[in-house]
């Protein structure tokens, strides 16, 4: 992720991480450029998982935090609601 401040933010970059609950159901997390994150979790065809982690995230259902928070340990900062 990269997020440079100078005042204005310049550049922002998503940064995505996916957890495949079974082959057919993934769960996708993403940072937001105001600084927090979230995550949702969809069924998918379960062929290709980094294809699909987009339609998860415009299509998928918003996880609560707490199952989001295990899922995805490594995501730091508040959790948009």
């Amino acid at each position: 992720m990269t997020l440079m401040y100078s005042g204005e933010p310049e550049e922002f970059q998503a940064v995505k991480a996916l957890h495949a609950l079974s082959s057919k159901v993934l769960a996708v997390a993403h940072t937001r450029i105001e600084g927090t994150w979230c995550a949702y979790i969809d069924a998918v065809p379960g062929w290709r998982h980094d294809d699909e982690a987009w339609a998860v995230l415009l299509h998928g259902e918003k996880l609560s935090e707490g199952i989001a928070k295990v899922l995805f340990p490594a995501f730091e900062g508040p959790y948009a609601h």
